[in-house]
């Protein structure tokens, strides 16, 4: 399957056993948002994922190998709109740093599985946030 992009899909298990889910703001209208982007050609996908986890949102952990899912976002570059698709992988925060490189650019909260799946647009991202439990067991 292919797809432009990679991003991560970064949770914690809390002390009641569910999950929650990192969400960052998007640079261009703060819509909240997963960490994500473009493949890179000297990583393998799972790690350019991680990668982008760690810059737009200073998280690192855990990240599976395959994919959880796929979903497609609108992106606007200067020849109009495409549909991107993106990659996504799991990945089990371990540690979260209070300075990262992209910090200035946005910002990052710790949502309860159905509070982030009110603040995702994308429905198959959705869907994807909807599976954690089941999943990241």
């Amino acid at each position: 399957m292919k797809t432009d992009q990679v991003g991560a899909l970064c949770v914690r298990r809390r002390d009641n056993g569910g999950y929650q889910v990192l969400l960052i703001t998007s640079r261009d209208r703060g819509r909240w948002i997963i960490p994500k982007g473009w493949r890179a050609k000297r990583l393998k996908d799972h790690e350019a994922a991680a990668r982008e986890a760690e810059e737009e949102a200073g998280v690192s952990g855990k990240v599976r190998e395959t994919p959880i899912g796929v979903y497609a976002y609108p992106k606007i570059v200067e020849a109009g709109e495409r549909s991107l698709r993106v990659a996504v992988f799991l990945l089990h925060v371990r540690q979260q740093r209070s300075d990262w490189k992209e910090r200035g650019q946005r910002r990052r909260a710790w949502f309860d599985l159905g509070a982030a799946i009110k603040e995702i647009k994308e429905p198959a991202l959705r869907t994807l946030i909807k599976g954690v439990q089941a999943i990241a067991a």
